[in-house]
């Protein structure tokens, strides 16, 4: 125990430096799957199914999940509740966490940058819902794998919890979606959308 306090400082200092780490590790899983992986839906599962796998969805650095519980505009926004910030601002928007902007060379937004290409090689061919931004990706990791005692219904609940995102994320040509499902009107059956 005395080496883990010589080396780092604070337990904050320590669990910061475990969240760089495995964010620089998902970076890399995100960029082989983009070099690996021609087709970008392919590339696109197979970091989220490797990034779930690992568990590391626990330890991302909050900056890139950030989320806001800002309205996106007019009645609908109160009932969509909580969005991803990178969807109510135009996609040039600047990152930043709470010691300041993302910068050239932070871990996250190498992270942010490599998912942002595979979203977007994913959404230019139609294979990625248009209103799925690099938040939700990321939000994807981070709550696709549950904690359960067992390793072994962990894995299957972490498995089965992802296929099912996966298919909410992935682009219907069939099922054009032009906003967030409410539940029925009270009498009706079916789920209306916004529109």
């Amino acid at each position: 125990m005395g080496t883990v306090y010589r080396r780092f400082p604070s337990k904050d200092v320590l669990v910061r430096r475990i969240a760089e780490e495995e964010t620089a590790r998902l970076t890399e899983q995100a960029r082989t799957a983009l070099v690996q992986e021609e087709d970008p839906w392919a590339a696109l599962t197979r970091f989220l199914r490797c990034a779930v796998g690992s568990g590391a969805g626990r330890l991302l650095p909050p900056q890139v999940l950030r989320v806001s519980a800002a309205p996106r505009g007019g009645a609908q926004a109160g009932a969509a509740g909580l969005m991803p910030q990178q969807r109510q601002e135009p996609p040039s928007v600047e990152l930043s966490s709470s010691t300041g902007p993302l910068e050239e060379g932070d871990s996250a937004a190498e992270l942010l940058s490599a998912v942002g290409e595979m979203v977007e090689r994913a959404r230019s061919l139609g294979q990625l819902r248009p209103d799925v931004s690099v938040a939700d990706v990321l939000l994807v990791i981070a709550t696709a794998a549950p904690s359960l005692p067992d390793p072994q219904q962990q894995a299957e609940a972490s498995a089965r919890v992802l296929e099912i995102l996966l298919d909410g994320l992935r682009s219907r040509l069939d099922q054009p979606v032009s906003g967030p499902l409410l539940p029925p009107p009270v009498g009706s059956a079916e789920p209306t959308r916004f529109e």
